[in-house]
């Protein structure tokens, strides 16, 4: 028998015999009614983890990652208001049923079995995973199971002061809601978690709102491996800005009044707190896991002893709220219903195709209000002198600039992010005199964590808000890049479109800077980025296709809720020339208002037809040298700008090479997962009959000092490329 038959059976053999476990009488504010509600929300709990199991026995569910020994997390909910923005742990499934008791038309037992069958309708997911959400209960999906979901808490927190200065067009959550975010005691060591926890501190320490609430479930154990005794109480008591409360979540009266006792800090003080649950784990880890082959029995038999349910009859029959013996009939007769339930659930339709797991993968479109732009007036204040050289040709840096300073104009709900980003502009000065044109609200100095960074910008887009984070260098993105594919990425994938978390991602990145900060600061590698599904990848080559295209990301942003990076070349950023000194012929005039590139077109130089090189960014430039010394020598090539990275744009591309004799691929990622790899899969499957070479970076890092290019595509280099392909073709 396995240890969910053993504890069920325990539960039932106990109550029945009025053996109940020993523990502090009721006490506090909790009402019988309540009491009443929290405990049938606990026995849904039970019974939905015992089927889940029961279902995966029969190849009917197929995820049983289950709540039991946290059930006390109902009080929590009880103690919280339905409005609160919950980000959930996976074992709070009693929280969820115990929300939906608090909002009427709601039916979790159907919900929750509709997620264990993977039915196409499981209201949350669309069949996609079983995870705990609900658009009507303000608790987005998580598929996190360590701590990821904790930064974009912070942010979502960060969101509600900034919404009531700042009110977005699509401000989802009431001024005087707080945030909820619980984790395990495991996660806790998670530097996900260390950096959250520290952001809020952060936050918290210079004044600034931050209503969130940490909850920390804490069973003793992460999968097998222990929590030393008292760690979770000594690591968070004495966090600064972080207030500390503890509670026995075996006891739903104590949890409710310490929860309630903290929300209400949070909510009036606008800091940050953390609730230190204590629980057990019941089962071992998952439905596969056997706890007894790293625990002794003695341990196992021991929690199982401390059941919450069985604490919870002790407590309901104290308090005169009901007897041990109903309290075993309504637990009976729930696990009847939901076993019930369970056999018509399965009949229910499941995801078969492609096209069905993918249709969320893409946000819906939203409707938005109509905007005409700056107006002059506006204009004029914002850009101060600026206006007197906007007609005159600019660097890329300046052109990007302005374009942010247009767009902050029109859509109020656009907020700006990032290291060094305010009062100093930026490393590289694309974000100067933001600050002083929008404000510290709208442009934020933030602390060094690009986990923070991105989180901050999860949580905002939660609450209307449109983020343009600014990643630093592109190399900085390794630290933070779980939370684009685990977090922003699969939002509106596991929750079947309803929640969103559109933004534009501003990163610096790529190579050729000369002589600065090798491979920290000078970054060849894009694959992390067009590896997750859904994410767009902007890459601009030069001014006037950097203000369309940044225009055209903020428009799939803010009307198609996408995910859009948009990756900024710096070697490129104070370039003017582009075949010798003082030709200027890399600087480019400020569009017109209105003036887009659309996501999947690309730019064309030339309409030669013996050749066809395709590139992007600092390689386009290089190309376009190249094309040059080609022409010289008689050889007549187009050159290709692809502007999109991911995805690719194939219908333009293909369009683009199709009357020409020869194509080379110009690459300056990496060789092995760069985005040359897919370019000639393209051309082998649309192009069979063209030649098609690749010239791309070598698989190395970038050094310091004289040596900065010689591992990336040169001008020189395409030349000889060229050359050589011709001739292997003549």
């Amino acid at each position: 028998m396995d240890r969910a038959e053993i504890v069920h059976n325990n539960f039932q053999t106990r109550v029945a015999g009025n053996d109940l476990p020993q523990g502090q009488n009721p006490a506090g504010p909790l009402s019988s009614e309540l009491a009443e509600n929290l405990f049938r929300a606990q026995c849904l709990s039970r019974a939905l983890d015992r089927e889940s199991r029961m279902m995966q026995k029969a190849g009917q569910g197929f995820y049983t990652i289950g709540s039991s020994g946290h059930e006390g997390m109902a009080a929590v909910a009880g103690a919280l208001r339905p409005t609160d923005m919950a980000f959930l742990h996976y074992r709070d499934a009693a929280f969820q049923i115990a929300r939906a008791g608090q909002v009427p038309g709601q039916n979790p037992m159907l919900d929750m079995l509709l997620s264990f069958a993977t039915s196409v309708d499981d209201p949350i997911s669309g069949g996609r995973h079983k995870v705990l959400g609900s658009k009507e209960l303000f608790i987005p999906p998580q598929t996190s199971t360590i701590a990821s979901h904790l930064p974009k808490a912070v942010g979502a927190a960060y969101s509600l002061g900034l919404a009531k200065r700042h009110a977005p067009e699509h401000r989802v959550l009431p001024d005087d809601s707080i945030i909820m975010c619980s984790f395990g005691d495991a996660s806790a060591n998670h530097s996900t978690a260390q950096g959250a926890f520290n952001t809020a501190g952060w936050a918290s320490y210079q004044s600034v709102p931050m209503p969130l609430l940490f909850v920390c479930e804490d069973n003793g154990i992460g999968i097998s491996v222990k929590t030393p005794k008292g760690w979770i109480a000594a690591s968070l008591q004495n966090k600064p800005g972080l207030k500390y409360f503890s509670c026995d979540g075996l006891d739903i009266y104590d949890t409710y009044r310490v929860t309630a006792e903290a929300a209400a800090y949070v909510r009036t003080r606008r800091k940050p707190a953390v609730l230190h649950i204590r629980t057990v784990r019941l089962y071992g880890h998952a439905g596969p896991d056997v706890a007894t082959t790293y625990l002794s029995r003695t341990e196992v038999e021991r929690d199982e002893a401390n059941d919450p349910l069985l604490h919870s009859v002790r407590l309901l029959s104290q308090s005169n709220v009901m007897t041990p013996n109903n309290a075993l009939n309504l637990y009976d007769k729930t696990n009847l219903d939901v076993r019930g339930m369970s056999l018509e659930v399965v009949k229910r339709p499941r995801l078969q195709s492609a096209d069905q797991v993918m249709a969320s993968l893409i946000p819906p479109i939203r409707d938005c209000a109509a905007g005409n732009g700056p107006s002059d007036e506006a204009r004029i204040q914002a850009f101060g002198s600026d206006m007197r050289v906007m007609k005159e040709p600019q660097i890329l840096s300046k052109l990007i600039n302005w374009t942010m300073t247009d767009l902050m104009l029109e859509h109020s709900e656009i907020t700006v992010m990032g290291e060094d980003v305010g009062r100093k502009g930026g490393v590289y000065g694309v974000t100067q005199k933001l600050m002083s044109r929008f404000g510290p609200d709208r442009v934020i100095d933030t602390l060094l964590d690009e986990q923070s960074i991105l989180g901050l910008s999860i949580g905002l887009a939660h609450n209307g808000f449109l983020p343009v984070p600014e990643i630093q260098f592109l190399a900085y993105l390794h630290n933070a890049e779980d939370q684009l594919r685990g977090e922003a990425a699969t939002l509106s994938f596991f929750s079947d479109g309803q929640y969103t978390n559109p933004m534009v991602i501003r990163i610096a990145g790529l190579g050729y800077q000369k002589g600065f900060g090798g491979h920290f600061h000078n970054d060849n590698s894009v694959a992390v980025l067009r590896d997750i599904p859904g994410v767009i990848l902007a890459c601009p080559s030069n001014g006037t296709d950097a203000v369309r295209m940044m225009r055209e990301c903020v428009r799939l942003a803010r009307e198609e809720q996408r995910v859009v990076v948009f990756l900024e070349p710096i070697a490129l950023y104070p370039m003017r020339d582009l075949h010798e000194a003082g030709d200027e012929g890399w600087l480019c005039q400020y569009p017109e208002p209105g003036e887009i590139s659309k996501l999947g077109e690309v730019a064309q130089s030339g309409e030669g037809t013996d050749l066809a090189i395709i590139s992007f960014a600092n390689g386009y430039y290089l190309s376009r040298q190249a094309q040059k010394t080609l022409k010289d020598q008689g050889v007549d090539a187009r050159v290709i700008d692809l502007r999109w990275l991911s995805p690719l744009p194939e219908e333009a591309l293909i369009a683009a090479v199709a009357s020409c004799d020869n194509i080379l691929i110009v690459d300056e990622t990496r060789r092995s997962g760069g985005v040359a790899e897919a370019l000639m899969a393209m051309m082998a499957e649309q192009c069979p009959n063209t030649p098609c070479r690749r010239l791309t970076a070598e698989d190395s890092f970038i050094a310091t000092g004289p040596a900065y290019a010689a591992t990336m595509p040169s001008a020189g280099g395409i030349v000889d490329a060229v050359l050589t392909l011709l001739a292997e073709n003549a």
